[in-house]
């Protein structure tokens, strides 16, 4: 998989440097300020996402006078989008996520973001505009929504077990074991696990969910030095001990979910909800669903329990990127300042289903006058004080993708020695930060 993900990649990434030739120049592109806007975001078409996209962009033309025109796109988006790039004919604005920012910026489709000329820059918080800088200091995303990982918990189910939150790694653990051996939902059979967990290589999603506990743990996946340079650390002890803990939980413990390896998160989350997993580590975006499947009754939202080093756990987030040949450049930074500002955040947090932005960036906006349900609190706390982003290198797919593959190999085959694969999987790193000019010598 890995091999036919890379394959892509590069086909990609040449489509869009080739293209972008013709439009980084965005100087050179004849402006009207009148021009309508395109914009693309990643999301479900006829979705909720695209639902609240569209209420954004329908107050911001309501509020300028700009037309913006919103094209929902999921499957395929970076194909797509490479083939306008080819055409030389980018949207004007897309709205991906804060992670896809390297990729973007070496691919020379964004332009950088002059934050002079994006109103009320100067109220966003720190940690989510550090989100928007790429490894040369400048500026090219715009963040609208950040979001961190919580720990969700069958509340009924911890009640029958008498076991309290957990406070620890070990606590955790103790919690997954009597969730998947002591019967909590009462039905007399051996069907519960204790922790649900996307393990699949799809996208990466091993790695994605596997960092909350790396980090926690003191691990990384590569580690900055002093001369801006990268060297891979998955072989370090902190970083082998913290996958050996995960590791264990499916092999040894036996308290992850049947599956777990083929899993990506749309299966994973039909597990929680079902009733066959009773914690499952995640951001705030799925509390509707699982408020509608389960009750809010059955779980709780609560503060990732702290590993050996901290509580980090993983921060994300969705920017505005002002794509390169816009003829509308006054527009685009227009509709940043608008999704940025109070009104903009408010509307973006408001509705059940339909919301776009899932924890503020605007430190001027308390999450709590919106939401006042206690548990979107606690993830807005989390993001506060232990939130952490993926660096901004320029390709941190290809770090994200090899970790994922080495992380479901250790989880789908117990067999496998945890430290030979860390080794093996940081010469995959090396190589990684190598084709992209920025590994440390």
């Amino acid at each position: 998989m890995r091999s036919s993900w890379r394959l892509v990649a590069a086909g990609v990434t040449a489509a869009l440097v080739v293209a972008s030739c013709g439009t980084s120049g965005a100087g050179e592109v004849a402006q009207d300020p009148k021009a309508p806007l395109e914009l693309w975001v990643r999301t479900t078409p006829g979705g909720d996402g695209e639902k609240g996209m569209k209420k954004l962009a329908a107050a911001f033309e309501a509020a300028s006078g700009q037309k913006v025109a919103v094209t929902a796109i999921f499957d395929d988006f970076e194909t797509k989008l490479s083939q306008r790039a080819a055409q030389k004919d980018l949207p004007d604005l897309v709205l991906n996520d804060s992670s896809q920012l390297g990729t973007m910026v070496s691919q020379g489709i964004v332009r950088e973001v002059d934050l002079a000329a994006i109103k009320g820059s100067d109220q966003l918080l720190e940690p989510a505009l550090a989100a928007g800088r790429a490894g040369d200091g400048k500026t090219y995303g715009v963040p609208y929504s950040a979001q961190a990982s919580a720990l969700l918990i069958r509340k009924d189910w911890r009640a029958k077990v008498g076991l309290p939150v957990p406070g620890s790694w070990s606590a955790l653990a103790e919690l997954a074991k009597a969730f998947t051996t002591r019967d909590p939902d009462g039905n007399g059979k051996a069907d519960t696990a204790g922790l649900a967990v996307p393990g699949s290589t799809k996208r990466g999603y091993a790695s994605w969910y596997f960092s909350n506990f790396l980090w926690a743990g003191g691990g990384d996946f590569i580690a900055a030095q002093p001369d801006g340079k990268y060297k891979p650390t998955m072989s370090t002890p902190e970083s082998v001990a913290a996958t050996t803990w995960f590791r264990d939980l499916a092999c040894t413990a036996k308290v992850v979910q049947p599956g777990a390896a083929t899993m990506d998160t749309p299966p994973t989350n039909e597990t929680f909800e079902a009733g066959r997993a009773g914690m499952y580590v995640v951001g705030p975006y799925l509390l509707p669903r699982f408020d509608a499947a389960l009750g809010k009754d059955k779980y709780e939202v609560v503060p990732m329990p702290a590993g050996p080093k901290d509580a980090t756990v993983l921060a994300e987030g969705g920017s505005v990127y002002l794509m390169a040949g816009s003829a509308n450049r006054a527009g685009q930074d227009a509709f940043a300042s608008f999704a940025i500002s109070a009104e903009g955040q408010k509307l973006g947090m408001a509705g059940e289903k339909a919301f776009i932005v899932q924890l503020p960036v605007n430190k001027s906006v308390d999450i709590s006058s919106v939401r006042p349900d206690p548990r979107w609190k606690v993830y807005a706390d989390a993001y506060a004080a232990h939130g952490r982003y993926a660096p901004s290198i320029p390709n941190w797919t290809a770090v994200r993708q090899s970790s994922a593959d080495t992380i479901n190999a250790l989880i789908a085959d117990c067999s496998l020695n945890v430290g030979e694969e860390l080794k093996k999987l940081d010469g995959k790193l090396g190589e990684a930060l190598t084709q992209q000019g920025i590994a440390a010598s």
